[in-house]
């Protein structure tokens, strides 16, 4: 059974999707479509924006859902025939748009929204994320419940690898404590805020707005879901759980365990990066990875 996987934030690169501007019809029609619904040619700032300028969450976002779904429309038709889907945090509404529980037009809006709205929380809250490599996730979590103020764990990313988000000062007091918990590395990230956390909760309610007045439809196949790593195809529990994203943590290393047991016999990543076939080749060795 193929399982198609779609990355987040932080796979973004200059240049990304000319390739496949390019060369691809279809790809050309589907990226000015995303141009004049954004409003302003996200496309300029894809091909030759700075690194920079890609970091810029109310870009990041769109490029990224956009790419993925380029290397779709790219591909032969019969080479994106999935068994099972996930998207790793804004991934998850890539892979909802890819096997139709959203048109287009919808997911793009939505991913529009889902950046404006965590840019303005970013503003509003001061916070930020830290990577932990070499504990065990019980440690993490542990660790999370005893420090005063919020942090929580955000990413579940693979065996030995979680990401904590929260409160500046309670993810610095984290950090010193999994170190001293034997920690091979506690250090905190770049990134603009608090993501999957409370402190998202303005974003939250601004996005269930717009997800709440969204219509999805089936999907082509299961979808599994950040916040329960569960799969479903059922559009009101699509909906539902991705309202509960932004401030619920990814639970991806749960998904690949159980996309697993649901007889996933290769793992296929549609977006920039391998990040996603990384994390695989921490979960099971055995499972062939690749790209689209």
């Amino acid at each position: 059974m193929l399982a198609y996987v779609f990355p987040g934030q932080g796979s973004q690169f200059p240049g990304m999707g000319k390739d496949l501007y390019d060369e691809h019809a279809a790809v050309r029609e589907l990226f000015e479509r995303a141009n004049d619904l954004l409003g302003y040619r996200i496309t300029d700032i894809m091909f030759e924006g700075s690194a920079e300028d890609l970091k810029q969450t109310e870009v990041t976002q769109p490029a990224v859902f956009l790419y993925s779904l380029g290397r779709i429309q790219a591909a032969p038709k019969e080479e994106f025939e999935p068994d099972m889907v996930a998207g790793h945090s804004l991934g998850e509404l890539t892979a909802m748009t890819a096997v139709g529980a959203m048109e287009f037009e919808d997911g793009l809006a939505l991913v529009k929204k889902r950046a404006e709205a965590m840019q303005e929380a970013c503003e509003q809250t001061e916070g930020t994320m830290a990577a932990v490599l070499g504990l065990e996730d019980e440690v993490v979590e542990e660790v999370c419940d005893q420090v005063s103020g919020i942090v929580v764990p955000a990413n579940y990313n693979c065996p030995g690898q979680l990401v904590i988000s929260g409160e500046i000062g309670a993810v610095e007091e984290a950090v010193a404590k999994l170190k001293e918990r034997g920690a091979r590395r506690a250090v905190i990230l770049a990134v603009g805020g608090a993501f999957h956390s409370p402190l998202m909760e303005p974003a939250k309610r601004k996005l269930e707005a717009a997800i709440a007045n969204t219509p999805f439809d089936f999907p082509k196949c299961p979808v599994y879901q950040n916040v329960t790593a569960e799969d479903t195809t059922h559009p009101l529990t699509l909906k539902r759980l991705l309202m509960r994203q932004l401030t619920g943590p990814v639970r991806w290393t749960q998904i690949m365990y159980n996309m697993i047991e649901h007889g996933m016999t290769e793992y296929i990543e549609v977006g920039a990066g391998k990040t996603l076939r990384s994390f695989m080749m921490r979960v099971d060795k055995t499972v062939p990875t690749m790209a689209l």
